[in-house]
């Protein structure tokens, strides 16, 4: 059997392997969760991927140097998930409401509904550093 101090130090690693095991199959489980298609028969993922094809060509350099700019605080490994997230959002709404080009406006407002709220914050230093009026965008905030 057993014991000392290698029985309490087999008993960490387990601790920790399960900790981490469990931890990876909640994220695994919410990307299948995001996958499942909908009564619609898309997922969110094949919308995303429909809005952002939709609106390929609506993007100009300046516009994917803004979203550049807005995902930049997003850890490097997630920041293709977050990117593709938030171009779904705003091809979403440049598709919905037709328009013929994107603006910073659309952008921005796309930006706003796309992230949780606590990453708010870092957009709105970057609009004030842009020297963009706050002021049309906080209805979004909410």
């Amino acid at each position: 059997m057993l014991s000392g101090w290698f029985l309490w130090f087999i008993l960490f690693w387990v601790i920790i392997l399960f900790g981490l095991f469990a931890i990876g199959g909640f994220f695994m489980f919410r990307k299948f969760l995001k996958r499942l298609p909908k009564e619609d028969g898309m997922s969110d993922l094949d919308w995303e991927d429909y809005y952002i094809k939709q609106t390929r060509q609506l993007w100009s350099k300046e516009q994917k140097q803004l979203l550049e700019e807005l995902v930049e605080p997003v850890p490097e490994l997630f920041r293709d998930v977050a990117r593709n997230k938030i171009a779904g959002s705003i091809g979403h709404l440049a598709f919905k409401r037709r328009v013929k080009e994107l603006t910073d406006d659309i952008i921005i407002e796309g930006y706003i509904i796309a992230t949780p709220k606590r990453d708010h914050k870092f957009l709105r230093k970057k609009l004030k550093e842009k020297e963009i009026d706050l002021a049309q965008y906080q209805q979004f905030f909410t």
